[in-house]
């Protein structure tokens, strides 16, 4: 079963527990900067072995050191936990 999804109070609430990532609509974003392109895909396969645990998968995009990270529970139809548990998960790695 998926979680439910997050009123306001919880998404800001959530929010306030995160370092950077900013509210987009019914997602939340942030933006990694690496000193290389090998040091950004490293991340990104970091990242990608959490998500698959988690059965949860990020919107992504990486040029060059520059990853670029929107999550939502798109089934949901927007931000649940799940979204905020990978978030904090994203931001261990870094």
């Amino acid at each position: 079963m998926r979680p439910s999804l997050y009123t306001s109070a919880e998404i800001q609430e959530n929010l306030n527990h995160l370092k950077d990532w900013k509210l987009d609509g019914n997602a939340i974003q942030k933006e990694f900067k690496f000193k290389d392109f090998i040091s950004a895909f490293t991340f990104m396969t970091q990242v990608a072995l959490h998500a698959e645990k988690l059965n949860h998968h990020p919107d992504w995009k990486n040029v060059y050191n520059t990853v670029s990270i929107k999550l939502n529970t798109h089934d949901a139809g927007g931000l649940t936990e799940l979204d905020f548990k990978l978030a904090k998960l994203i931001d261990k790695i870094i």
